[in-house]
């Protein structure tokens, strides 16, 4: 009992977990099903013929009964006479359960069981006794709530027929134990049923386990882990073995292409940042000197030195990415005030945004261990996105506080916000909330991905909270201490 327990116990909680649609799920309801099918036949079949063999039983008994009381009566008969040769038999023969009578061919009972304590003119002997009339071969018949075996067969006592012997076997006892079977057989079989089901839903799960591990594995790889995992699947079935094997080998080229693409982006950012800072340097050198342009060809100029400059913070902002990702990005870390930085940053925006910048900074003074140049590019490319993604008239909140040992930096706006599914991928590369509207703003999608690096560069992480109408806030949090 205790084995079932476990196993009840077991396929509760598995059930609670249970996918309709997985794998395991439907391999686990089809066995189920097919031996809930093959178990509950077995037990039909048995039940059947239990019965069946019970029935067999008590009729040939019924038979036999039959068979030896003709000689039983002549025996007597020798002896004594016929009607007292006759009650001595059915006395012989009578038990607990078995009742006789016979009947005269005039219809009247010659002699009769002594049990048979109803009477001849009760109800149930005469029922009893009109359904005994009826069957030549030992039939089942239910009488108040009894089961009955009856017979009834000619009797012939030295050639002389004498009448008609009856034969009553109360089966009811015996019905009563066959049900108690036949119910503890269905339990088993239930109980049975539930133990297999339990039983197959563990070893799915656990042959299904590899299966499980190469997609938790999937969910943790990225670029920078890509030629560094590796499944571990020596237990496996062959099938999945060779799927791990496969895994691997796409893996494995999966990163020699990220690194192709690494060092090509980083090539190409580098050999185009000089040229181009070249023709900028050129456009900027005209346009103060040419007083003689005129104005669409200062126009025209004005808008190539404007999109080689954003062309150039591209190509710089690629060539910081692909140094971060070989490793190369060096950070100057040094013990800097926070509170002097965000008051510099504020004064910075406001100049180059003309737009309000709230700051709201601790009291006391924070200190950090930090990069002062990158830092500082972090909180502007906030403050630059707050601006861009924002009403005109709003203003963006800088805000500045300490809990334990993390500096907390927040950049508050009241723009239209940012729906829960882009939250989650805002900080990838070249992503971009709204393409539109990205570019009539000059944006690029590598500004929040910069932020990211540098900030984790620093031992510090970022984050956003934002909903949708109500505005964002970008947190970013560094270790510090508060100074003395």
């Amino acid at each position: 009992m205790q084995f079932i327990k476990i196993i009840l116990k077991q396929t509760k909680r598995i059930w609670k977990k249970l996918d309709p649609f997985s794998l395991r799920s439907r391999l686990t309801i089809g066995i189920a099903a097919v031996s809930a099918l093959g178990l509950s036949g077995v037990a039909i079949w048995t039940s059947w013929q239990m019965q069946q063999q019970l029935i067999v039983t008590h009729q040939k008994n019924i038979e036999n009964i039959a068979k030896r009381f003709p000689r039983d009566v002549q025996l007597y008969s020798e002896m004594l006479p016929v009607e007292t040769g006759l009650q001595k038999a059915i006395n012989n023969l009578t038990t607990e359960d078995i009742l006789l009578w016979v009947r005269y061919p005039d219809g009247s009972i010659a002699a009769q069981s002594p049990n048979f304590l109803f009477g001849t003119e009760s109800a149930f002997a005469t029922k009893l006794m009109s359904l005994a009339e009826m069957p030549q071969q030992p039939e089942v018949y239910a009488l108040n709530g009894r089961y009955w075996v009856l017979c009834g067969a000619v009797l012939e006592v030295k050639g002389q027929m004498l009448g008609k012997v009856y034969i009553a076997r109360d089966i009811t006892r015996d019905r009563e134990m066959f049900l108690i079977v036949i119910r503890n057989l269905w339990i088993a079989s239930i109980l049975s049923i539930l133990g297999i089901t339990g039983a197959i839903a563990l070893y799915i799960q656990k042959s299904l386990q590899p299966l499980l591990q190469l997609s938790q594995l999937a969910g943790t790889i990225s670029p920078d882990n890509l030629n560094k995992v590796k499944l571990d699947l020596d237990r496996a079935p062959s099938e999945v073995k060779e799927l791990a094997k496969m895994w691997d080998m796409m893996l494995s080229r999966l990163s020699q292409a990220w690194e192709q693409q690494r060092e090509f982006v980083g090539n190409v950012s580098h050999e185009l940042r000089t040229p181009l800072t070249i023709v900028h340097g050129y456009l900027q050198s005209t346009l103060r000197r040419g007083n003689n342009l005129t104005e669409p060809q200062r126009e025209a100029l004005e808008i190539a030195a404007s999109e080689a400059e954003r062309t150039i913070r591209l190509l710089q902002d690629l060539l910081d990415l692909a140094r971060a990702d070989s490793g190369y990005l060096h950070l100057h870390l040094e013990p800097l005030m926070l509170n002097d930085l965000v008051a510099e940053v504020v004064g910075m925006a406001e100049q180059f945004s003309h737009r309000v910048v709230i700051s709201e900074a601790h009291t006391k003074l924070i200190e950090v261990k930090s990069d002062r140049n990158r830092l500082k590019q972090v909180l502007l490319n906030l403050i630059d996105n707050a601006l861009k993604y924002s009403d005109g008239e709003a203003a963006v909140i800088l805000k500045l506080d300490c809990q334990d040992d993390r500096a907390i930096i927040q950049v508050c706006d009241r723009g239209g916000g940012i729906s829960l599914q882009h939250q989650s991928r805002i900080f990838e590369r070249f992503y971009r909330v709204d393409e539109a509207r990205a570019r009539s703003t000059g944006g690029t999608g590598l500004g929040l991905s910069i932020v990211k690096t540098l900030v984790e560069g620093m031992g510090g992480n970022v984050k956003v909270r934002s909903k949708l109408g109500e505005g964002s806030v970008f947190t970013v949090t560094l270790p510090a201490q508060l100074s003395k």
